[in-house]
């Protein structure tokens, strides 16, 4: 898979962020992929998967598939 270009990516910070500014998680839709970075480290890398299998796990997170309890 080549690397998208992420210099134009619009972020966004995830709803399920603190507002103290923590553990902060930061989306950007690069159709068909979906890049997820850190928010403290915007100039850091970004994981890039494709958008079906980020969305696959997304579910699969709400569904409690990924609890640790």
């Amino acid at each position: 898979m080549n690397t998208p270009d992420l210099s134009a990516a619009r972020w966004r910070k995830s709803s399920h962020s603190g507002p103290t500014g923590g553990e902060c998680v930061e989306l950007a839709n690069l159709t068909p992929h979906v890049a997820v970075r850190d928010s403290k480290n915007p100039n850091g890398p970004a994981l890039v998967f494709p958008a079906a299998g980020f969305a696959a796990v997304l579910r699969h997170i709400k569904n409690g598939a990924h609890d640790l309890a």
